[in-house]
């Protein structure tokens, strides 16, 4: 099995980076069924990667049906350590127009209908996720976006909803005066699951168009947004360009907080801990069930 230190998660159009070496598909198994895709392996840099389609090559899955868990599960199991997430986002803020990156530092989670945890009956386990993505990861998307010259915003709300159809407008001025600055139906729970498997993970947030609260919405054609979504994905691609060097060159990862999420997370007491839940949580969670 290929093995990386860095998994990005987004659509297709991220993969097709210049200078990526020694690129190739392959398949990985997971304990939690069928991940999305195959992963994209190569080189950057001397920098090891993993590409993973979220929606699966062609955009086949829709955000309700994507096998979060396994997605993140193969992404530890090849050796990732950091997730960069690049995802396509409504914005609910005069201030954020298409086309802006949103390097995103809180959720809120509306979503209802997915599986939210690798644990459960037999194996229980409560992180933290009150800082829900990892800032030393975001200060290296910052300054690697600075570099690259993309509009970059720092911090910000995504408001996750469970989809497919789009947000009524009542619900996107409720989502305005919750403080929210973006919506998408993709981060959680994959941010959660990132957590519980003790991966550094961060955001980005690539605004397409204004959620239905905005008077221009309706305003908006298909062409209008398959431009800026073609012009995000240039953008994203040149951006993890950028931020791989950085990340793959940070003598102080291992020291990062994420990557200890669950050190004194496990509840269940270890003589009544299910022995299948263990096998299956092996690739997450085996520092800590040894």
């Amino acid at each position: 099995m290929a093995q990386a230190s860095i998994g990005i998660i987004g659509g297709s159009g991220v993969y097709d980076i210049a200078g990526l070496e020694n690129k190739r598909w392959e398949k990985v198994e997971s304990s939690f069924g069928e991940p999305s895709d195959e992963l994209l392996f190569g080189e950057l840099n001397g920098v090891k990667l993993a590409f993973l389609p979220r929606h699966a090559r062609g955009h086949k899955i829709p955000p309700s049906e994507v096998n979060y868990r396994a997605n993140i599960d193969v992404m530890k199991r090849v050796g990732v350590t950091d997730v960069i997430s690049v995802s396509a986002v409504g914005s609910l803020r005069e201030q954020l127009p298409p086309g802006t990156f949103v390097i995103v530092d809180q959720f809120i989670d509306r979503t209802f209908a997915r599986n939210k945890s690798f644990f459960g009956t037999g194996l229980v386990a409560h992180v933290s996720m009150a800082h829900p993505v990892c800032k030393r990861l975001g200060d290296h998307i910052q300054a690697a976006a600075k570099e690259a010259g993309i509009n970059a915003v720092r911090g910000g709300t995504y408001l996750v909803m469970e989809g497919p159809q789009f947000s009524s407008l009542a619900e996107s001025e409720l989502y305005r005066n919750w403080g929210c600055d973006v919506i998408g139906m993709t981060n959680m729970p994959e941010a959660k699951l990132a957590r519980e498997a003790e991966l550094c993970y961060a955001t980005v947030a690539m605004v397409t168009d204004y959620d239905c609260w905005h008077p221009d919405h309706d305003h908006v054609t298909v062409d209008q947004i398959i431009k800026v979504l073609l012009e995000n994905a240039d953008k994203a691609k040149s951006l993890v360009k950028q931020v791989v060097p950085r990340v793959g060159a940070d003598a102080k990862a291992c020291d990062c907080g994420c990557r200890s999420a669950l050190q004194y997370a496990l509840i269940t007491a270890p003589d009544a801990r299910d022995t299948e839940m263990k096998m299956k949580l092996q690739a997450v969670a085996g520092r800590v069930l040894k």
